[in-house]
């Protein structure tokens, strides 16, 4: 994997007329084909990767919780039921892993510059463009609304799909979303990228 690919937020590889979609797959864990779980793996690692990064703003943390991830997922079977999307459902579980390992990291810290260090990361988390300015725009947005507006264009969920990966109401999702943009279009940094 490539320093380029924690940067990009690649989406999962679309799923083509001849490979097996995710509910074949799950279907195909869930009777004991251990073989099934490396093309949903294969389809999902990168996109796990990049938001892990996104969360953490560590290339080693991001990469450990991945791993986690796909061992979370992979206890699921035999008995998983699919109910939404692959992406809505590792969402929380992405997320959850990242807090965790990005907590249990500043419990090592010792130094003052450590923890400042880790006081910085969600700055950091945004770098999925080139554009300095939008990135600086990007954080001065709150948590809950750059999570909103990130998953919604970089990630590509639906508001649905947000409001259930993230656990609450879609009308809340269309609120976050709406204010980020407002707060994004009043921004001279941000302006050309959000216009109206």
């Amino acid at each position: 994997m490539t320093a380029n690919a924690l940067t990009e937020f690649p989406v999962p590889a679309p799923e083509t007329p001849d490979s097996p979609s995710d509910q074949q797959l799950i279907a195909a864990l869930n009777a004991g084909d251990a073989d099934a779980f490396e093309p949903l793996y294969l389809r999902y690692r990168d996109w796990v990767v990049a938001l892990a990064h996104r969360f953490t703003g560590d290339e080693s943390l991001a990469l450990d919780v991945m791993q986690e991830t796909f061992l979370y997922l992979l206890k699921k079977f035999p008995g998983f039921r699919l109910t939404a999307q692959m992406k809505t459902f590792l969402y929380p579980a992405v997320k959850n892993l990242s807090i965790a390992a990005r907590r249990k990291t500043s419990r090592v810290q010792s130094t003052e510059a450590e923890q400042q260090h880790l006081a910085q990361l969600p700055a950091a988390e945004i770098a999925f463009t080139n554009s300095a300015e939008l990135s600086a725009a990007l954080t001065n947005l709150s948590e809950d609304h750059r999570e909103v507006l990130l998953l919604r264009f970089v990630d590509d969920l639906s508001l649905a799909e947000i409001a259930e990966a993230i656990s609450v109401p879609l009308g809340t999702v269309k609120s976050r979303l709406h204010h980020a943009l407002e707060t994004l279009r009043s921004d001279e940094r941000a302006k050309e990228f959000f216009a109206a």
